[in-house]
Formats: C-alpha cells, structure tokens, sequence
C-alpha cells in the first residue's frame, strides 16, 4: 500500500500540475474577470487539500500524546530520558547553526538579488505580515499549557511536548501501578495509526487539489518571475541535505544510503502539500521500519517540529539577504553574523505561528533597516518555496532521530521500506525497557 500510496501521490502532483497549468491558459488571468474566475475555481479545488490538512491536524495531537508518553514510559528511568534530551537539544543547535550558514553562505555567493536595484520603499510601506506574532516573553510562557485539553484543541505541539513529558515521567515514576495506563496508550497508538493510514488514502487526492488550486490562480508566469530566485533557494536545498545527510552517513555509517528511501513517501507529501506537518505520522512510521526506537523517535520528533526546521531555519537568511541585495544594501560580515545568530534565537519560537519563516523574517528586518515591505517580493512565489523547506524539515528531523538512536546504541536492523497494515512502534521494543 505504501509504495502504491507514492505512485498515487506523485500522479497527483502531475495531474495537478497539467490541470491547473491549463486552467490558467484557457481562462486568462489578464483581466479582472478571468482573475476573479480562476480565483473562484482555485478556491473550489482548495476544498480537497483543506479537508485533508484538517484530517492531519485531528490526529497530530493525540498521536504526538500517545507515542511520546509511550516512549518515555518504555525508556524506563529518568536518566536516559535526560540524556536523550540533551543529545537531542545539542543536535538541533548544532543543525540550525549548520542551516543558517548553508544560507548566509549561499545567498552571498549566488547573489540573486542583486541587479534588481528597486527603489527603497516608503518608510510606512508594510508586508502585511504581523511581527507581532513572535515576542519571547510570549514565545516562553506559551510553551507551558494552561490546559492540555486547550493545547490539544489548538494543537499546540510544545505544549502537548511539555504535557507529555510530565505524564511520562510520573508513570515511570509510579511503576508498575501505571502498567495499565501504559497498555491503554499503547493501544492508543495503534488506533491512531490505523486512523492515519485511513487519512492518508486521500493524500493524492489533496496533493491533487493543492498544485491545481495553485497553478490555476498564479499561473506558470509567477514562477518565470523570480525564477533565479527560485532556483538559487533550490541549489540550497540540495547542499543543505548533502551536508545533513552527509554528516548522519558520517555518524550512522552506510546504512544511511536507505534513509531516503524509507521517508520517500512523507517527503513528498511535504513538498506537495507544502506541510511538513501532514508528513508527521508516516514519518514516524518510516523511521520505525528503518530501525529507530520509537521511544526515541517519538520524543525527537515532536521536538524537532520546534526547535529543528532546517528548510525553514536556512530560508530565513536567504530570504532576509536575498531582500537587502534586491535594495542595494550591503551588510558587513559582522551585521551579517548577528543576523544569523538573532535567527538562531528567533527561529526556535516559530511552532504553531501561521506562515512562521515570513513572521521571523518580517521581525528581523526592521532590525537592520530593511525593508520590511520587501517580503512582497517573495510573497507571491513562498508557496512553492515552502514546498522545499517543508521537505526539508522531514529530511532533517529524521536525521535527527537516525542518529539520537545511534548516540544511544539502539539502531534495529531495518524492515521492509513498504509493509501493511501499520502497527504500533512500540510493541517491537517493549523489551528494551
């Protein structure tokens, strides 16, 4: 089912991409008619990607809950939990700094915002996006729920994260009183990846909608538009999985060759939904046939959904550096190390802020006295730039967990990339506890 669910997917993307494609040619977006009319259409198809994200965000909460419980309980005391904690939080740092750098680097050497020379902006000019939406007294008195019922409602992942931990913690702490508890959760999670695989039985049909809807109302032009742009983002993307890839090879060894192949299916959700998110439960699943414990996978991942978004983390300064050259305002080396290191701080409260890269990005440059209406340079192209750095997302949280599980010298041998049906994850390792 999953090989076939990825041949579905990818149909779906083509489909999308011929049928939107035509739409927009046949109908004409030249004219307020044609534009209202496509936008109409575009609205319609949106309706299948929308039911399908909706579905995703049902079961994210009560199977991040599940597994991390799950998987905190079966660690078995609170030492290896801190240790993978530690491990985890030192990886993250150290990915993010990697990101950021691949970058600053990258936008510096590829330059492809230069030559454009707009004129500055209006210094009332405004992008439209709030930058009041990351605050850092905010960002940190949000991580702790005031009600877990409310964080899974809004499915507030960090707060679920600090929920779970706690429950966690306390049934290792209870023992064998918690034994019960334990094999209802377990049982939990079994019915929440019998649910997934229900919901992703429809992911053709959304990745379907999606490039359709997208196509149909941009059309190919927006593309052509800022397409070195574009380009030179994607050149990123490459190098930032190489180096990520190759730093777990380093680590992990040959078997690392397999990874991509076991997460082929939640990348390419990623990138046609533009949702890393949506990706999240088969992610979990991929990396529990590829020999992650899923009482480790299941603590790193949901962290990782907050503190380790590489596409989202290197796209900042790309974008940021990308909007100063296209002004024709340099920075120095010392201006553009602060910018990577305020990034680095800003980035780790994005969890849960509606188009978050654009947010950090928009509070970030006022710092430098750029632009801030220069992100609607980027606006109109950051659906399909999204679509990389939700892709790479997945590719750096599984690292992540790939090579937490190595530190801790718990890698299984792997499974068969594609079995059915699901099963729970935790059931294979009970006996490590």
């Amino acid at each position: 089912m999953a090989k076939r669910l990825t041949y579905y997917i990818l149909l779906g993307l083509v489909l999308g991409i011929i049928v939107g494609w035509t739409l927009n040619v046949s109908i004409g977006d030249d004219t307020p008619e044609g534009k209202a009319t496509l936008v109409q259409i575009a609205g319609y198809f949106s309706i299948g990607t929308d039911i399908f994200l909706r579905l995703i965000k049902m079961i994210i909460a009560p199977l991040v809950f599940s597994t991390l419980v799950a998987g905190i309980y079966h660690m078995g005391d609170t030492a290896a939990l801190g240790r993978v904690g530690m491990r985890s939080l030192g990886w993250f740092i150290g990915a993010s700094l990697i990101s950021l750098t691949v970058g600053l680097l990258l936008v510096n050497a590829l330059q492809p915002g230069v030559g454009l020379d707009l004129p500055l902006p209006a210094a009332t000019a405004s992008s439209g996006v709030d930058r009041a939406a990351f605050e850092l007294k905010t960002f940190i008195t949000h991580i702790f729920p005031a009600s877990m019922i409310e964080a899974m409602a809004d499915n507030e992942i960090l707060q679920i994260v600090i929920f779970s931990l706690f429950v966690g913690v306390a049934m290792t702490a209870v023992g064998e009183k918690a034994a019960p508890l334990a094999k209802a959760i377990e049982a939990l999670v079994a019915v929440m990846l019998q649910i997934t695989d229900y919901v992703m039985r429809l992911a053709p049909i959304a990745v379907f909608a999606a490039v359709t809807s997208t196509l149909a109302e941009q059309g190919p032009a927006i593309i052509g538009d800022l397409a070195y742009f574009m380009g030179t983002f994607y050149i990123g993307i490459v190098v930032l999985w190489i180096v990520l890839i190759g730093v777990c090879f380093l680590i992990v060894g040959s078997r690392t060759r397999l990874l991509v192949r076991y997460i082929r299916e939640p990348l390419l959700l990623a990138f046609s939904t533009a949702s890393s998110e949506a990706a999240y439960p088969r992610t979990l699943e991929a990396l529990d046939r590829f020999g992650v414990p899923p009482k480790i996978a299941s603590f790193v991942l949901p962290l990782g959904y907050s503190f380790n978004l590489d596409g989202s983390m290197m796209y900042m300064t790309f974008a940021t550096i990308f909007i100063a050259q296209a002004y024709g305002i340099d920075l120095s080396l010392g201006q553009e190390i602060t910018l990577l290191l305020v990034l680095m701080i800003t980035s780790k409260g994005i969890a849960g802020v509606p188009r978050a890269s654009l947010v950090v990005i928009a509070a970030t440059l006022a710092l430098f006295d750029i632009p801030e209406a220069g992100l609607l340079l980027i606006l109109a192209v950051d659906h399909f730039l999204d679509m990389a750095r939700s892709a790479t997302n997945v590719v750096g949280n599984a690292v992540a967990s790939v090579v937490i599980a190595r530190w801790e010298g718990e890698l299984d041998p792997v499974e068969p990339a594609e079995i059915e049906p699901p099963k729970a994850p935790s059931s294979r390792h009970d006996n490590q506890a």
